[in-house]
């Protein structure tokens, strides 16, 4: 398919031949007269279609597939490996066991109970010497005060299912090497809490017939055991960081690997532990992730069937000299989100009071900056999501709030740039792309490009990026995840999504669209306040570009940056 830059090159084709007659191009060429005229008319053909070509890529910098970012938890490869786990778990299920329960007491088995440590010793002021652990039922403090503790109950369902799918990760899905050298071991998926035992699931052995079977197993950050033993299995190294299992029985050996347990001894909130497991001739590694669960971040904002703007969403801002401007802003959201609440964040050295329903007014130290404001905003949001807009915005029809939201609750995404239209029609998205590329020990290499990855399936407005324009939606804990470099006090935009980079799946979307106020002033019309702002906003001092460099070379590591 020729690209439309091609196309409307050769649509100016015609066109000549009409000037300078009906005759092919070629053959008026030929012709003297028309010699001078001919070169000037390719070369203008040749610089136009240049230009085309140029533009056609400026304005579709992206590769034009689609690609479904919805959240999945079991693609078809899951569910064929899922079932193939199944299969190894059932084999010698006839083959004899016999439970430890030193052992096996201490597996998860995914029922916690709400119990109090009962006192064992009955002496004055033994509550002091050994206090007693306290329980508190959580579930039934809150759900019996609760109006509505089903609705309550079915909305925390639902929102962790979300979270579970968004959060998924595939490589922690458990994958069993079936035995090809001849071990057969996890090479991934295997995750253990710190300080906590699992059973290590798909170990075995596929070897040729021999008077006795052995296999050897070696880790760092734990000990191994049995859950259970078997019979004609002999087990040395129990409670061990190296055990040795025998049997002159295959089937025998490779039951008893289906009860061998890892139990975590250095604590470490997140680390993993390389495992050996070898046997004569032949050794293998694998890993076991040591590690916190994730602590899920739900918001309670309702069960209703239409997204709830409102308890869905906070816009934050941030004002310095522009009283004026935040008017507008404020004014303009009310038009649209009457009772959307509103979070400014101001340094004003003589601020002034900022009042109304659902607004939320907070004073800095004067001059504080950019960046530190919109830490303070964002930081008192305590809704799901969080909406950023400059103070100098204006909300139209075309700021669908709704259109962020359903993206957000559909995909992945954990941010949504929206387009800012200015004064003169212009409308922008400022859409890049970003990457790192390793420089070894002088540092590595930023590449910021203008563009984007893909399309987002279902919305074709909407893009994959790694930065987006100064008008946007996020996950409010994602966001809060990341912060802003407070250093940054009077300019800064790619700085916080150059630490985003690897945190946050962004997106941006064309078609939901903030106004931008005027900036075309004449120089005798603006007031003493505007002046003052540009003072603040435009005028560097050589430290203020040298901080610039200092954050990417020192914090970020760079020696160099290249853009276009």
């Amino acid at each position: 398919m020729s690209p439309p830059g091609l196309c409307l090159l050769i649509s100016f084709i015609p066109s000549v031949q009409t000037e300078v007659g009906d005759q092919l191009l070629p053959k008026v060429c030929l012709q003297k007269p028309m010699r001078a005229t001919c070169k000037r008319s390719l070369g203008l053909i040749l610089v136009g279609g240049f230009l085309l070509i140029a533009l056609f890529y400026v304005w579709s910098p992206g590769s034009s597939s689609r690609v479904d970012i919805r959240p999945k938890q079991w693609s078809p490869v899951i569910k064929h490996l899922h079932g193939k786990i199944q299969n190894i778990a059932s084999l010698y299920h006839d083959i004899p066991y016999h439970i430890k329960e030193d052992v096996a007491c201490r597996l998860a088995q995914n029922t916690c109970v709400c119990v109090a440590e009962k006192e064992t010793v009955h002496l004055p002021f033994s509550h002091l010497l050994w206090p007693r652990a306290w329980a508190h039922d959580i579930s039934m403090a809150f759900l019996e005060s609760h109006p509505d503790p089903e609705g309550v109950k079915s909305n925390r369902a639902q929102e962790y299912h979300s979270f579970q799918r968004r959060s998924f990760d595939p490589s922690d899905v458990l994958v069993i090497a079936e035995a090809q050298s001849p071990l057969q071991y996890p090479t991934q998926g295997v995750k253990v809490r710190p300080l906590k035992t699992i059973i290590i699931p798909g170990l075995g052995l596929k070897q040729e017939e021999r008077s006795n079977y052995s296999v050897y197993l070696t880790a760092t950050l734990g000990t191994f055991d049995i859950a259970a033993s078997v019979d004609s299995v002999s087990v040395n190294g129990a409670a061990e960081k190296h055990m040795v299992l025998s049997s002159p029985l295959l089937s025998a050996l490779n039951r008893q690997l289906q009860f061998v347990t890892y139990t975590n001894t250095v604590f470490h909130p997140r680390t993993a532990d390389t495992i050996q497991f070898s046997t004569k001739g032949h050794q293998a590694f694998f890993t076991i992730k040591v590690g916190h669960g994730t602590v899920p971040a739900l918001y309670n904002h309702g069960s209703q069937k239409e997204y709830n703007i409102s308890a869905l969403v906070t816009i934050a801002t941030k004002t310095f000299l522009r009283y004026d401007k935040l008017k507008d802003l404020i004014d303009s959201i009310r038009q649209y989100y009457p009772t959307v609440t509103i979070v400014i964040a101001d340094d004003n050295e003589h601020p002034q009071p900022v009042t109304g329903p659902h607004v939320e007014h907070y004073i800095m130290p004067f001059g504080k900056g950019w960046f530190a404001g919109r830490n303070l905003a964002v930081s008192q949001v305590t809704t799901k999501y969080v909406l950023w807009a400059d103070d100098d915005f204006i909300f139209t029809e075309n700021t669908k709030l709704e259109k962020m939201v359903e993206i957000m609750e559909k995909t992945t995404l954990d941010m949504v740039g929206g387009a800012v239209r200015e004064a003169t029609s212009y409308t922008a998205t400022y859409r890049h792309t970003i990457s790192v590329e390793e420089g070894g020990e002088e540092g590595d290499c930023i590449h910021i490009r203008q563009g984007y990855h893909h399309i987002i399936e279902g919305y074709p407005n909407c893009v994959v990026a790694d930065a987006v324009i100064n008008f946007f939606m996020g996950r409010t804990d994602k966001l809060q995840q990341v912060s802003f470099n407070p250093r940054l006090a009077r300019q800064g935009h790619l700085e916080f999504f150059v630490d985003a980079l690897g945190s946050l799946h962004i997106g941006s979307c064309s078609d939901i669209i903030v106004n931008h106020a005027s900036k075309i002033k004449l120089p005798w019309t603006k007031t003493d306040k505007q002046k003052a702002y540009d003072k603040f906003r435009y005028t560097y001092s050589g430290s203020d570009k040298n901080l610039h460099n200092e954050i990417y070379y020192f914090k970020n590591r760079f020696k160099c940056m290249t853009s276009n």
